[in-house]
């Protein structure tokens, strides 16, 4: 068997125009798009096993993403140092590879990180959302505190049961450890929430946005969010935050390379992560 390379690939995407991450049939997609562009370039085929971080929704954006692929080492050494440039020109401008790193074969995009983290953007100006932003900021139609939506963050982080927040996988727990979640108001007035967690399961992130918004706007108490997570099921009354407010904006892995095959086998017997966003 012919000796083959493993890389990183640090991603970036628009997410307006496509439908999610992962490759389906008749869809325009970020994982289709970048596998086409690959064959394109190699050959059809030449790059496999390409896996992703964080599978996003349909509409949801990327500055931090990051997946993992095979390429046959000769392949790799007769590309290295041309290949980003070459993809720079073949790729729409929607998407773009960063960088591409060799990487130990035990990395594991997906199954080695130790977190991700996500920022969604809103504005409560009562003009909107400025334009050139529409595709990135949620417009929401009433004021928020930020205070309130602080205090409402404050009780979702921590280890629980998220499947109030989520969509119910078969065999896959909804159990998740968020460790930061918290707004800050931007000097242009954009208020921007930062959720981090070991994982995610679907539509959670979405989901705790907007919960927090509710209190955020004074139509839910601050306590409100928090006491759902005593639900045994999906909460209904939650309504799901618009996808294209957020975007992936980085994954982290261990900083000893060593690590990284540990904490991938430590991953998958703890849960099977899902889809995000």
């Amino acid at each position: 068997m012919d000796e083959r390379t493993r890389l990183r690939l640090d991603v970036s995407y628009d997410g307006t125009d496509f439908s999610g991450w992962a490759a389906q049939p008749a869809r325009r997609t970020v994982a289709g798009v970048l596998t086409g562009t690959l064959d394109l370039v190699l050959g059809a085929g030449t790059a496999t096993g390409l896996t992703v971080a964080g599978r996003t929704d349909a509409g949801v954006h990327a500055t931090g993403q990051v997946c993992h692929l095979d390429l046959p080492t000769e392949v790799w050494r007769q590309h290295d140092g041309r290949l980003l440039r070459r993809l720079a020109r073949l790729l729409p401008p929607d998407v773009r590879v960063r960088a591409m790193t060799e990487v130990p074969a035990d990395f594991d995009a997906r199954f080695s990180a130790i977190f991700r983290r996500y920022e969604y953007r809103v504005t409560d100006a009562p003009w909107g959302a400025e334009p050139l932003r529409r595709t990135d900021t949620l417009a929401w139609p009433k004021p928020l505190d930020l205070a309130a939506l602080n205090a409402a963050a404050a009780g979702l982080v921590g280890e629980h049961d998220f499947v109030a927040y989520c969509r119910r996988k078969e065999n896959a727990t909804t159990l998740r450890e968020v460790t930061r979640l918290d707004w800050r108001r931007e000097p242009d007035g954009i208020l921007v929430a930062t959720v981090q967690a070991d994982a995610f399961c679907q539509n959670m992130v979405r989901s705790l946005v907007g919960a927090m918004l509710v209190a955020g706007d004074g139509r839910r108490p601050v306590e409100w969010p928090a006491a759902l997570l005593n639900r045994r099921e999906r909460a209904s009354e939650v309504t799901v935050a618009p996808a294209h407010g957020l975007a992936l904006v980085e994954v982290g892995y261990p900083a000893d390379p060593a690590e990284y095959a540990r904490r991938a086998d430590l991953t998958r017997r703890l849960r099977v992560p899902v889809a995000e966003g």
